[in-house]
């Protein structure tokens, strides 16, 4: 006979966590704050309890690691998968105590599988890649309104501001280069990603970082994780044109790149694309194929720990 665990679901908001606790009798909330999360964690230890709430960005940091230092697993589920769910059961009302029932029931009715324990590494460098990107997206901004600028006031402040933003840029890719070559398992995945035609320093960071997963799961897993995997639409006698949706955008930002990025070089690859783009397949389809492709090459290549070879 086997011992199921128990489901505990948890809404999070800014301030407070809501908890629905089956050994509880009613609904309880603590401060969203470190002190009341790592108390409420440790009454959770030794429990054979899994723990279910919404991906919330910041809000959710401190309940994944105050869970982790207690041995506690837990799941963090898509706001809109949790959403579907709650429609498919007839919840209409919406609160935060209901929808911490919901997500307790969910875990259960769906047996969610628990996420792998935080690394600190990864989600440090998860916030320096986020931060390089904006800074990227700001210094883009400046430059365009200094090609469109004529005022020697402005175009000087502009400038000074553009100087500042490749500085600012220069010392966060320094802080990511130092931050993977700390880490022995970062630089030796560093280095097999970097082997492929169009994986540069920055897509290998992003990878690593945001697709933990990269070489530990099955092709087709990895590309639902990226969106880059065709989605059926077909009903009936009707065969719908396939399409991608959904997945971590940044990472599959990152594959188009590399893609784009291949086809200056004369490895396979390249010649992957020419084959579908021989075959009449459309540019933009072709791209996204390969994008799929680099990306199921990669996790081959992480997997048995082999570099690129041509």
């Amino acid at each position: 006979m086997s011992i199921t665990p128990s489901w505990i679901g948890i809404d999070i908001s800014k301030a407070w966590l809501d908890i629905a606790d089956p050994a509880l009798e009613r609904a309880a909330r603590v401060a969203n704050g470190e002190p009341a999360i790592a108390a409420f964690a440790a009454t959770l230890a030794g429990r054979d309890v899994i723990v279910v709430f919404e991906a919330t960005g910041v809000y959710d940091t401190c309940l994944r690691h105050a869970l982790a230092a207690a041995g506690v697993a837990c799941v963090r589920v898509n706001p809109q998968r949790a959403r579907d769910f709650a429609r498919a059961t007839g919840r209409l009302a919406k609160t935060d105590a209901i929808d911490a029932a919901m997500l307790a029931e969910m875990g259960r009715a769906l047996c969610l599988a628990p996420d792998p324990v935080p690394d600190d590494t990864r989600e440090k460098l998860n916030l320096l890649n986020k931060r390089r990107d904006q800074l990227v997206a700001m210094r883009q901004q400046k430059r365009l309104r200094r090609m469109a600028a004529a005022d020697p006031v402005v175009c000087a402040g502009l400038d000074a501001h553009l100087d500042w933003l490749d500085r600012a840029v220069g010392e966060i890719e320094a802080a990511i280069r130092d931050l993977v070559r700390a880490s022995s398992e970062l630089t030796e995945a560093e280095t097999l990603l970097r082997s492929t035609p169009g994986i540069g320093e920055v897509g290998a960071a992003v990878l690593i970082g945001l697709l933990p997963e990269l070489g530990c799961r099955p092709a087709r897993q990895i590309a639902m994780l990226a969106g880059l995997a065709p989605v059926n639409q077909d009903s009936g006698t009707r065969r719908g044109q396939r399409s991608i949706r959904g997945g971590r955008r940044r990472v599959r930002q990152a594959l188009y790149m590399a893609a784009v990025v291949t086809l200056r070089t004369r490895s396979p690859l390249k010649a992957f694309y020419d084959r579908l783009r021989n075959a009449g397949k459309p540019a933009k389809v072709a791209l996204i194929a390969l994008a799929r492709k680099i990306l199921v090459t990669l996790n081959a290549m992480l997997r048995s720990k082999t570099p690129y070879a041509a």
